[in-house]
């Protein structure tokens, strides 16, 4: 049964509850737990610095949150309730008041498209039977950042969502890109995803963000590996010294900033969405976070000012009435560049000031799309009557 009533607009904190500790902190999930009140709750989403102690947290899940649904991920970084952090374990509880969740474990060496869509639909069936006052609804999905599956998990779950909007994030391991793991039935493991499918008394708007321009400066891929996103030729000519000759550079002074702060983008059906690149390989292949083929048409992109863009964003959301809470994944690319060129404190003092928490990720997924170097998430906005 729904929960008699609602909590008003200012206690709209309570909306979705959030805590956050030390990676290594000892007793770190009883502190999480404590933190976040006693619920009762659908669901608690957990986003994981690679420094914690994973088994440690698989052996006290099942006494810290008894009957409570648990997932979450490794992350390149967190975002707590102080704005941008590292080192951390971030909690986010969704409230049973307002909140009913279903949520899939998928295989990604086994993915299904036929059968993950009979899923979804069942879930999405026993949901609206349970609440059907409710009218809210998104999907959020984290993924192996480094499954190179995240296109076909993304075009698999397109199907079966219908009207549903998903965002989500691909989980990170800091800036070693060595192993990712996601959290789902009480166990951390690689290649897999988990997709939560949320029905809600709240007003909801997903959404994604990015501050850059596309310039005229184009190339064409001409030489490629799609199944392992490297490109090693663009224009005919080997792949990060064209890409470097196109920015006045030279192939020796390409790093991962230079990739964040000269991004490319392709345009599918009238936007551009960026193709970001993550490294250059030892023999000057350009290795990309998301898909790649031979015939691609990349565009230069240059950014905005990252903080003043935020800013104008976030504040388009507020436009008809603050959100209570804003769950948000956010490229590890988009860190890096307010790091590189100073806007860190900024930048994290608005996600700080917007009440947003999430984690930075190595991609993110949007609809039926695989993107990079974007702010994707969902706005929750307070419900106005009973429920």
């Amino acid at each position: 049964m729904n929960a008699p009533g609602i909590l008003a607009p200012a206690d709209a904190k309570a909306m979705m509850p959030r805590a956050h500790v030390r990676a290594r902190e000892e007793d770190a999930l009883a502190k999480l737990a404590r933190g976040l009140g006693p619920g009762p709750f659908a669901a608690v989403i957990l986003f994981v610095s690679p420094e914690a102690d994973r088994a440690a947290l698989e052996a006290e899940l099942p006494a810290t949150f008894p009957g409570v649904t648990v997932i979450g991920c490794t992350t390149a970084g967190e975002i707590s309730p102080d704005g941008y952090a590292e080192g951390e374990i971030v909690a986010v509880a969704l409230p049973t008041w307002a909140f009913a969740v279903e949520c899939l474990g998928i295989d990604l060496s086994a993915l299904d498209g036929q059968e993950l869509i009979g899923r979804m639909i069942r879930a999405r069936a026993g949901l609206a039977r349970r609440h059907p006052g409710w009218e809210g609804e998104f999907a959020f999905v984290m993924v192996d950042g480094l499954s190179i599956r995240e296109d076909e998990l993304t075009a698999a779950l397109g199907p079966g969502l219908g009207p549903v909007p998903l965002f989500g994030g691909s989980a990170g391991d800091g800036t070693r890109f060595a192993r990712t793991f996601v959290l789902q039935d009480g166990r951390f493991r690689q290649g897999r995803a988990v997709l939560m499918l949320v029905r809600t008394a709240c007003k909801v708007k997903v959404f994604s963000l990015n501050h850059l321009i596309p310039t005229n400066r184009r190339m064409v891929v001409t030489g490629a590996d799609p199944a392992r996103r490297v490109v090693h030729q663009i224009n005919a000519e080997p792949a990060a010294q064209e890409y470097a000759r196109l920015l006045g550079k030279d192939p020796g002074q390409l790093t991962t900033f230079t990739f964040a702060a000269h991004p490319v983008v392709v345009r599918i059906g009238g936007s551009h969405h960026v193709r970001a690149i993550q490294r250059m390989a030892p023999n000057g292949d350009l290795v990309f976070f998301s898909a790649i083929d031979e015939g691609l048409v990349l565009t230069l992109a240059e950014p905005q000012d990252m903080a003043l863009h935020l800013d104008r964003a976030l504040s388009d959301l507020s436009a008809a009435g603050k959100p209570a809470a804003i769950l948000a994944c956010d490229c590890i690319l988009r860190r890096i560049e307010a790091q590189e060129k100073q806007r860190f404190g900024a930048v994290s003092a608005l996600l700080r000031q917007h009440g947003i928490v999430g984690f930075s990720t190595y991609g993110e997924q949007l609809n039926s799309m695989h993107v990079n170097q974007t702010m994707t998430g969902v706005a929750l906005y307070p419900p106005k009557g009973p429920t």
